[in-house]
């Protein structure tokens, strides 16, 4: 069965555009052309992937994304005709993985599209693996990392993670002790082909450590090596 793709784009010509390309590449799609009815459909057919317009009506983009993202965690690729740093910024601290600026050629659209879905399906086909081995729980003190069921909890309390808060703690955890780069966390936990700059980490990890630290102002758990990167010590 094909990987279900829902378009979110209320430029008609655009909508049409994107959605002949994606089913010409084999993938079923559906289309919306505004936020509300994104959030309903994503809610109804559990898409492999959405491709999002920033500027919608009803609901925009953002805050598309910020529904979303409490109920599910497929890839998010998000569409923007301004390119300005606070609106990538802003859009991936929402929780969006990637995004275009318009406009874009199709070729580059359908590259992102596909290693998105190839990275969505390499973690659960790593989780499945490591479910295969037994691997279920990851545990520093208090905090708990259950891969199995893909949750932390924190004194025995669930955290609520964003998709890539719980990948970017995973790396870390896996990591345990060892001094990190910005570009190699930029490349392990968002992909090569990952267009956003070092900042994109830093922001997750602050976000991070407002989760998981005693206290983010005087991080125990993820260090910051100055000039160089950050160090997870459990």
């Amino acid at each position: 069965m094909s990987d279900l793709i829902l378009v979110v784009e209320d430029e008609l010509a655009l909508r049409e555009t994107l959605v002949y390309n994606l089913t010409h590449q084999g993938y079923t799609v559906e289309s919306v052309a505004d936020g509300q009815s994104a959030v309903d459909t994503a809610r109804r057919l559990q898409p492999a992937l959405i491709i999002l317009d920033l500027m919608l009506p009803k609901l925009d983009g953002f805050e598309v994304t910020r529904i979303l993202r409490k109920e599910m965690n497929m890839p998010i690729l998000m569409l923007t005709a301004r390119d300005e740093e606070i609106d990538r910024v802003l859009g991936l601290e929402m929780g969006a993985d990637d995004y275009l600026t318009k406009p874009f050629s199709m070729r580059e659209l359908l590259a992102r599209v596909k290693a998105q879905l190839r990275r969505s399906h390499l973690v659960v086909d790593d989780l499945a693996e490591k479910t295969a081995q037994a691997v279920e729980t990851l545990v520093f003190n208090d905090l708990v990392i259950n891969l199995t069921r893909h949750e932390v909890t924190l004194s025995g309390q669930p955290l609520i993670l964003k998709p890539k808060e719980f990948d970017l703690l995973l790396y870390f955890s896996r990591n345990r002790g060892h001094v990190l780069t910005r570009e190699q966390i930029l490349e392990q936990v968002w992909g090569w082909d990952f267009a956003g700059g070092s900042r994109t980490v830093d922001v997750h990890v602050r976000w991070l450590r407002e989760k998981i630290e005693p206290g983010a102002d005087e991080p125990a758990r993820i260090i910051t090596i100055r000039g160089v990167g950050y160090r997870f010590d459990g």
